[in-house]
């Protein structure tokens, strides 16, 4: 659940979660599309029916850009195995299970290989026992995740900075010392491997470059915000222009370890819609074409011109459009793809989820866009409910930055589909804390009736409902009467009978 406020480092824990290496060197990464295999054994002191026990894992994809969930059970006698899509040529995942769904474990798979577990709890579902085969150190499955959250949570104890009235040089200065200082803590840690160290520490850059730094404009209004703790005005802030990047040289996006952090594909998402920087949209263009104008604009900013970094900007790019917007490659794009990559792995991984979207595009529901930001704030939710007389209607309070809210509405997906002929509306209401272009593509992929709230509506509809974070649903039967509101997704099986319940 995350705060409803722009608390970027909340996201960035759910998504950092599954981040790490296992190594004490690094291994070579290469694109490779195929399946791995996660096998094991649970036992629990408490002595819980093994067939009730369920293993959640999430597993990145880099290159298509996006996370995918599974869900495995347990069988009577504590065994379970669970196959996996993969896209390169070792991947790390994270592992929960519902004995103790608290306790996150950053897993190794190997493209065509198979990973296995035995876990033992003890009485307070605790973990008591691993063991791993390939072995991979315990330290860096157990506890990585406590030292990455110390290094999100860490805050210096200094007042905070005015920041919006000083140069551009002295704010990304000012990044730099913050990023150094949080990294510390990793490399003080003395229970992780070094390479998880190294992990880690690229991707505290990456979340402090892309949730501080890429947005300057949106990063400064909040520092004069929070210093004036002034809500109604908005100072003359400075215009940056594209050697404002310069710091991606430092980010040493030419090593292709960054395909084992999971917020990377991320950040290249950011690298492509940026306004500022105004990468072309990939479309039907020439893939060499694309890149070429693509390197014109970042080749010096990140301090090379040519390597897999491109060719995984221009999957990105693709990716984008099948992930986000749920819209299928043109025939153009398809042919531009096997020019370029041939029967390549990318061009193999891209197929393959072009597949997928085709099927999803099928069943996709229409996106319709309501504005109502003259509507009081007190009549609000009347003004929403009002709109689907003699509907059971769902509203999911979310935002684009908010990683739980995007993973409940795919885990969802299926469920919602169900109810596609029926007497049901879902509704999405975010606000100006989600980027409206970022908006605008995101809600393609969604569907549905969507608001885009101004401040004072989104901050009355929380207050209004008691929520304090995201995501959040509200529940109104057929005659516009709220029956039911909660925080966090609860599942998909407990949201479907929630609605069943009032048709």
């Amino acid at each position: 659940m995350i705060k409803s406020a722009p608390l970027h480092f909340l996201t960035f824990l759910f998504f950092i979660l599954f981040t790490s290496n296992v190594h004490a060197a690094p291994d070579e990464i290469q694109i490779k599309a195929g399946t791995s295999k996660i096998t094991g054994r649970l036992t629990s002191a408490n002595q819980q029916d093994p067939s009730n026990i369920l293993v959640n894992l999430t597993v990145p994809l880099p290159i298509s850009g996006e996370y995918i969930k599974y869900e495995g059970k347990v069988d009577k006698s504590g065994q379970f195995s669970i196959d996996v899509n993969l896209e390169t040529s070792i991947s790390l995942i994270i592992m929960s299970t519902s004995i103790n769904p608290d306790h996150s474990l950053i897993v190794k798979l190997k493209n065509g290989g198979t990973t296995n577990l035995d876990i033992a709890y003890d009485l307070s579902n605790a973990i008591k026992e691993i063991r791993a085969n390939p072995a991979m150190p315990e330290n860096d499955i157990l506890q990585g995740f406590e030292v990455l959250y110390s290094m999100i949570v860490h805050r210096s104890g200094r007042p905070l900075e005015e920041l919006y009235s000083k140069n551009t040089d002295y704010f990304l200065d000012h990044a730099e010392r913050i990023v150094d200082e949080r990294a510390a803590i990793i490399r003080n840690d003395t229970r992780l491997t070094p390479s998880l160290k190294q992990v880690l520490e690229r991707e505290i850059k990456f979340y402090m470059y892309r949730t501080h730094v890429f947005d300057y404009e949106a990063e400064m209004l909040l520092n004069y915000r929070n210093v004036t703790q002034n809500e109604d005005t908005r100072p003359d802030l400075k215009k940056v222009d594209r050697t404002y990047f310069r710091f991606l040289k430092d980010l040493k996006l030419e090593d292709s370890q960054y395909l084992l952090g999971f917020s990377f594909f991320e950040f290249q998402r950011d690298v492509l819609r940026n306004e500022i920087l105004s990468l072309p949209s990939i479309g039907d263009m020439d893939i060499n074409t694309w890149l070429k104008s693509v390197k014109v604009i970042l080749a010096e900013l990140v301090g090379f011109d040519n390597g897999i970094y491109y060719d995984v900007l221009a999957a990105n790019a693709y990716g984008k459009q099948l992930v986000e917007e749920v819209r299928p490659l043109t025939e153009k794009q398809k042919k531009n793809i096997t020019k370029y990559w041939k029967g390549g792995e990318i061009a193999k991984i891209l197929f393959a989820k072009n597949q997928q979207v085709i099927e999803l595009a099928r069943a996709k529901v229409a996106v319709n866009i309501n504005d109502i930001s003259s509507v009081p704030v007190e009549q609000v939710m009347e003004t929403i409910t009002g709109k689907y007389k003699n509907k059971v209607v769902l509203v999911d309070l979310w935002a684009t930055w908010c990683g739980p809210c995007v993973n409940a509405m795919q885990q969802f997906s299926a469920a919602k589909d169900e109810f596609r002929d029926q007497d049901v509306t879902f509704v999405y209401l975010t606000n100006e804390s989600s980027p409206k272009k970022l908006w605008e593509e995101k809600i393609q992929g969604i569907g549905s009736e969507h608001y885009y709230l101004t401040p004072a509506q989104w901050e009355h509809v929380m207050e209004k409902y008691n929520f304090e974070v995201i995501p959040s649903y509200l529940l109104f039967d057929k005659q516009g009467k709220m029956v039911d509101s909660f925080t966090g997704f609860p599942g998909s099986d407990v949201v479907e009978r929630k609605i069943k319940s009032l048709l």
